[in-house]
């Protein structure tokens, strides 16, 4: 490891009560492994379901996984570079299970995830509410234009391609009526990225403050009628009853958003027969995904607004402050370590 790299750092570790700062020593990196400076992290809607209770996560660990940052050590057989800023997927694999092999590496049998495991097992730096983290081998990393905003490029590792895989799940919707559910992060990502392909998109959105968004990010606020695609990240069963009752034939639905246990949503097989519809879900992505976010991302910088969506940065030191909604008008809170 290169000898100039930090040897202690600081993390912000989730407890279950709340945040608290701690040095952490940084540990030898293995083959593979990247040694990287957290710039900025963005604070996603799961790490608020952790911290109030609504999701379980490992306790204690140090939370984060919309990030980005500049490489300050590579182990060995390492492809980047010192000073590259990168931003990196949410799930690490093996590359060798079955799962893999077939090509979802998402859901890989032995998968890791950013932002997702024990503080005390053997993977400590794993989040991004934290200086540095350590990205080990098997996870994807993208370099970042160095055009890009850091409020830009960090949510690309888990809102912008989680979009790009619930869009490829919904293929071809050029000139195609698009119904995009839930106004948030995601869901005006997708709109964006629906509006980019050619499509017609609509979305709607309970809380009338993010609507007033949607007109910025190539959409328009939804006022019913037949639909060709709708895609759900707001993992409401009512929701998606709706949805799915207006796709026309041919339609396809594409869930995303039912990340949490919630009431069941009744189906009737005939009417998915008679009308020859697709129903499909999309859980984390796979590394061209991300590849393809920094590349939509860098597209439609000055087409729409992504660096308003994204609160200023709060010091790691007030963390607890991001931990909370993003604050009116914008979508994403943020933390520079």
């Amino acid at each position: 490891m290169d000898p100039f790299a930090p040897r202690v750092t600081r993390a912000a570790v989730w407890d279950g009560a709340g945040v608290k700062l701690q040095k952490v020593e940084v540990p030898d990196l293995k083959n593979g492994d990247t040694l990287v400076r957290v710039r900025l992290a963005t604070v996603c809607g799961s790490d608020l379901h952790t911290v109030s209770g609504r999701r379980h996560a490992p306790c204690p660990s140090v939370l984060g996984h919309e990030a980005v940052g500049e490489v300050v050590a590579l182990g060995d057989h390492n492809q980047l570079r010192v000073g590259d800023r990168v931003v990196w997927s949410v799930t690490v694999a093996c590359g060798q299970c079955d799962r893999c092999s077939s090509g979802r590496t998402a859901k890989c049998q032995t998968v890791r995830k950013v932002g997702h495991e024990p503080f005390d097992g053997d993977w400590a730096l794993s989040g991004a509410y934290a200086e540095h983290i350590v990205l080990p081998r098997g996870i994807a990393i993208v370099r970042v234009p160095d055009t890009m905003p850091d409020a830009v490029a960090a949510p690309a590792a888990c809102a912008t391609a989680t979009v790009m895989a619930t869009l490829e799940a919904a293929g071809d919707i050029a000139g195609r009526r698009v119904l995009i559910c839930g106004a948030g992060m995601l869901g005006l990502t997708a709109a964006a990225a629906c509006a980019a392909a050619g499509a017609r998109v609509r979305v709607s959105d309970i809380e009338r403050s993010r609507l007033d968004l949607v007109d910025g990010f190539g959409g328009t606020p939804d006022s019913g009628g037949p639909v060709d695609t709708a895609i759900d990240f707001s993992g409401s069963s009512e929701a998606i009853i709706g949805a799915l009752a207006r796709l026309d034939v041919g339609g396809v639905l594409v869930l995303a958003g039912s990340v949490m246990p919630g009431p069941s949503v009744p189906m009737n097989p005939e009417s998915v027969v008679r009308k020859w519809l697709t129903i499909t879900g999309v859980h984390n992505y796979e590394p061209r995904h991300l590849a393809q976010a920094v590349e939509f991302l860098g597209e439609t910088r000055d087409v729409y607004p992504w660096a308003g969506l994204v609160s200023e940065p709060v010091q790691l030191d007030d963390l607890a402050s991001a931990l909370e909604p993003a604050p009116a008008g914008k979508l994403r809170a943020s933390v520079a370590p």
